[in-house]
């Protein structure tokens, strides 16, 4: 559902576009011309920003906040798909034709998002290829990481499962101290079991010695080798 533009978008617009890797890579002239077409929109924490069904006809891109992307099965579990901080984007379908969302897309936290129409993003794509270039090298990365998740559904149990996603974390922050983006129900979501399970399995974890609860979120990763080959 589209909310009303805030007042004073110039900044938000300017700021937003210049953030996305998809369009980091313009120059002032030609990020102005995008910023231009753009509509900021805010949502409150658990507002719903598209459902499964609608139209899409719209990149949205995050400028401040998460937004959480689920489906839902026919039984009504919520399958958790990826959650998006700033610079992410979603409704990138909306650049090759107008379809439907099949997925749902939620503030996790007040969220500030730069909407661009398919028309529009089209019109850019044509006069700046490179602008295609980016999508499709993450429209790529995405779909490895769809792979992988199926993969390790597949073939790991749940706890080769968890201790693989706090390394993936620990590898992208390069750090020893993580901090987890998502509640433990979204994790166990996105990781194929339950939050009693993640919970479960994080108290063995350090039981073990491997890992340092501090907190709900963050983790403090004590034998990153043991962790991986237990």
């Amino acid at each position: 559902m589209m909310k009303e533009p805030p007042n004073g978008a110039d900044d938000v617009h300017q700021m937003c576009i210049s953030i996305v890797p998809i369009f980091n890579h313009l120059d002032d002239e030609e990020l102005g011309e995008i910023v231009r077409t753009t509509v900021p929109l805010k949502f409150s924490r658990g507002e719903t920003i598209y459902s499964a069904g609608e139209r899409s006809d719209r990149l949205y891109i995050v400028h401040k906040g998460r937004v959480k992307i689920y489906r839902l099965s026919e039984n009504g579990k919520e399958q958790l798909v990826r959650i998006l901080g700033p610079g992410d984007f979603t409704g990138e379908l909306a650049v090759f034709n107008t379809t439907v969302h099949d997925s749902y897309a939620e503030a996790l936290e007040k969220t500030e998002i730069c909407s661009l129409g398919r028309d529009d993003l089209q019109r850019f794509l044509l006069k700046y290829p490179s602008i295609s270039l980016r999508i499709m090298d993450e429209f790529a990365r995405r779909l490895d990481e769809s792979e992988k998740q199926a993969a390790s559904f597949a073939t790991e149990p749940v706890d080769t499962r968890i201790a693989m996603y706090i390394a993936e974390l620990a590898d992208a922050a390069n750090a020893d101290q993580i901090r987890l983006p998502m509640t433990r129900k979204d994790l166990a979501s996105y990781l194929g079991t339950t939050p009693e399970t993640i919970s479960r399995k994080f108290a063995e974890f350090e039981d073990a010695g491997w890992i340092r609860q501090l907190g709900q979120k963050d983790v403090k990763i004590l034998d990153m080798d043991a962790l991986l080959l237990h």
